[in-house]
């Protein structure tokens, strides 16, 4: 049973109750009462009410946007003065793609065979965890059909976070498949590859940073097919150069390491860990185990670098003997990576092309949608190799 006392001290205040209310609660509800009388008082307006009312006062004041409005707005930023000072809304600095930033879309045919054995197998592409713009073209065949792809081995997670790579990352990734050689191998046969590209992920979790890894999926490959050329595109392993060695003595035929930018820019591009001595060092390891084969390296453009930096890079690796280089425009793969400050021309792509080659490099590609792993220079390697060991064949056995 409840009393009008209860009732009256539990319930709004606007709720007013008029009957016999004695300190003993003597008339109560029940099933045989005559029901309790109830005056409801208007209260002042609520707190609510009153928002609504200034908010609706500032609208006709202000000419305020609605929603419909703010969505139709195209590359504006919507100004609204509530009557307080507020900072000036300012759009982000991004620079406009160029007309000649144009790649081939990835729609055709052989794209999705390639993909579809890459996703049956369980395989990483740099392809697609680094959002490379020339997959529709490698993954399709280009003008020659023949289809192409960077295998990313030691899994999709990198232990490093450079300000811009796509690549995601962790201090503790998963460990390493032990079936993943067999794995690459086989895919590689199945597409009837007489080319390949491998790389990986940096695993400084791992002590010997994946370098016997990396050294068992080549010589699976090679294993395989005995004439399908490798080109493997590696870490730099912390610097140390036992694990260099491992991988550049596994039998491979081009050793690539990406300097990445030019010295002045290191630490704001790469990863604290990475640095341009070390990769020069890298680079110039390989040369001292293994005379056979090529290095490689690339540098990106359009991160502020200046022409006198490009010089000097390309000098200190002509230093460190290397042999292939390769420059492409730098593209921010989203917007919490580092902006893009220049949209550098095809011209001047061409020129740091023809004074390459002027300095000794064997073979420089040179374009804005040009990376590390492009097949136009894996057809130029490709041939070169070929003649090289041929004409090696002819001396030794004249």
């Amino acid at each position: 049973m409840i009393c009008a006392a209860h009732l009256r001290r539990n319930l709004v205040p606007s709720v007013a109750f008029i009957g016999n209310t004695s300190s003993r609660c003597s008339s109560v509800l029940s099933q045989s009462a005559r029901p309790v009388e109830v005056t409801v008082t208007k209260s002042a307006p609520s707190r609510l009410e009153a928002l609504r009312a200034t908010l609706a006062a500032e609208d006709e004041v202000n000419d305020t946007p609605t929603l419909m409005e703010f969505a139709s707005e195209e590359n504006e930023v919507v100004k609204v003065d509530y009557g307080r000072k507020k900072a000036v809304a300012r759009r982000r600095n991004i620079l406009p793609k160029p007309k000649w930033l144009k790649a081939q879309p990835a729609t055709s045919e052989n794209y999705k065979k390639l993909r579809s054995t890459v996703r049956e197998l369980g395989l990483a592409t740099v392809c697609e965890e680094a959002k490379c713009p020339n997959i529709g073209e490698c993954w399709g065949g280009g003008d020659d059909h023949t289809a192409t792809a960077t295998i990313m081995i030691m899994g999709d997670t990198c232990t490093r976070g450079c300000s811009f790579c796509a690549v995601k990352t962790s201090r503790a990734p998963p460990p390493l498949d032990p079936n993943e050689p067999e794995k690459v191998a086989t895919a590689i046969t199945k597409w009837g590859l007489d080319y390949v590209v491998l790389t990986s992920v940096d695993r400084d979790d791992l002590a010997d940073q994946g370098a016997n890894h990396f050294r068992e999926v080549v010589q699976r490959l090679k294993h395989k097919n005995p004439s399908l050329l490798v080109e493997a595109l590696t870490p730099d392993f912390r610097g140390e150069l036992d694990m260099v060695e491992r991988v550049a003595t596994s039998g491979l035929d081009v050793y690539a390491h990406n300097i990445e930018t030019v010295e002045r820019l290191q630490g704001r591009v790469r990863d604290r860990r990475a640095g341009y001595d070390q990769s020069l060092s890298v680079l110039r390891h390989v040369k001292t185990v293994n005379d056979h084969a090529l290095t490689k390296t690339s540098i990106m453009l359009g991160l502020g670098e200046t022409d006198e930096d490009i010089r000097a890079t390309m000098v200190d690796l002509r230093d460190a003997n290397v042999d292939v280089l390769t420059f492409g425009q730098y593209l921010q793969p989203s917007r919490k990576h580092i902006p893009v400050k220049e949209y550098v021309t095809p011209e001047k792509y061409q020129e740091w092309q023809e004074e390459g080659e002027a300095m000794g490099f064997k073979y420089v590609a040179s374009g804005p949608l040009v990376r590390s792993s492009y097949k136009a220079g894996e057809f130029f390697l490709k041939n070169y190799i070929r003649e090289r060991d041929g004409e090696a064949q002819e001396a030794s056995s004249a």
